[in-house]
């Protein structure tokens, strides 16, 4: 068990850059093989970066993937490429870890699953928050009995300030944004989604709703256990970056997040004040490094993870749902 698994990384942006550095310096269990990425200068530049003399570039993620010293793969790409990834992955026998969302529709997700399935490998959706302390003891009252019958949850997602982007994906305040919440929510149900209503504007970017340029967004879910859930999410947080959930029961209730850095609090003659984290990598820091941990473990063991193909299905399910009641007005049956 000592000798580390070889990992090929196929993109190197925003979150592939930090997945980067999680399996190159804070993964002992892990060696970084190689990474793939269609811009060269970048790729080449974040490993120069990070020190990685042994790691290798490459432009072909299939390549990447099909390599005989890759074990593993982990892919951090926009979803649009996720399906075919995660079905080369299987293809060539190895694991995948894929971010969020699995897809876009549920013919691909069925497709990448499937693929999966038949290879006999296996399948981890890069939900970060599954890892987070305060969520897993929120998850911890939610199973032993603590809270008792849940009735109410929520979960609350604000970015800080995000400009409106030239050309959005249509929605994507359901399908990239609020995916972790509809995850969040039917983990700490520990029940299926039966019914979906949702409402949304675009009420700081000032654009047609029709186009699916939205910025504010809100959820509510019913569950199979007759929990109700709520979701609210936004980009325009000027405050920074704002991640909360509470699971309410017969027996209580748990909160997780209000976004400090630490516990301190200043007090000068203008008020009171306390740092706020800015952005999701400070406060998912943590999270990230033990997906991935969780990741590698099972890859090395042959475990199965704990967040599966299946999950990242019915998150999209309910994404799809909110989408279809924004546009119709009307709630949406899942049962």
């Amino acid at each position: 068990m000592a000798t580390r698994l070889n990992v090929a990384l196929v993109g190197a942006g925003l979150m592939g850059s930090f997945h980067a550095e999680t399996l190159a310096h804070r993964l002992p269990g892990a060696r970084l093989a190689v990474i793939a990425d269609a811009d060269e200068p970048k790729t080449r530049s974040l490993i120069d970066q990070l020190g990685l003399d042994d790691t290798r570039y490459e432009r072909d993620a299939q390549a990447a993937i099909s390599s005989p010293d890759v074990q593993a793969v982990a892919i951090a790409t926009p979803a649009r490429f996720h399906a075919d990834l995660i079905v080369m992955a299987a293809q060539a026998g190895k694991p995948s870890f894929t971010e969020k969302p699995l897809t876009h529709t549920v013919e691909e997700a069925d497709r990448a699953i499937a693929a999966v399935a038949a290879a006999g490998t296996f399948l981890q959706v890069g939900f970060q928050r599954r890892f987070d302390r305060g969520f897993v003891r929120a998850k911890q009252a939610a199973e032993d009995g603590t809270l008792g019958q849940l009735h109410l949850l929520r979960s609350i997602t604000r970015d800080p300030a995000v400009p409106r982007p030239e050309g959005p994906l249509p929605y994507a305040i359901f399908l990239e944004t609020m995916i972790h919440d509809f995850d969040v929510l039917r983990w700490l149900a520990g029940s299926e989604p039966v019914e979906v209503s949702a409402m949304a504007g675009s009420i700081a970017w000032g654009a047609d709703p029709a186009s699916g340029a939205l910025d504010t967004a809100v959820c509510t879910v019913r569950f199979a256990n007759s929990a109700l859930g709520t979701a609210d999410v936004s980009f325009n947080g000027a405050f920074g970056y704002d991640v909360r959930a509470e699971v309410f029961g017969t027996g209580g209730m748990m909160a997780v997040g209000d976004g400090r850095q630490d516990a301190a609090e200043l007090y000068t003659p203008s008020g009171v004040s306390r740092p706020h984290h800015s952005w999701f990598k400070p406060m998912f820091g943590d999270a990230y490094t033990a997906e991935l941990a969780h990741f590698v473990e099972c890859a090395r063991t042959g475990h199965a993870p704990s967040v599966t193909g299946k999950d990242g299905r019915e998150s999209l399910r309910m994404a799809l749902a909110a989408i279809e009641s924004v546009k119709t007005g009307r709630s949406v049956s899942l049962a």
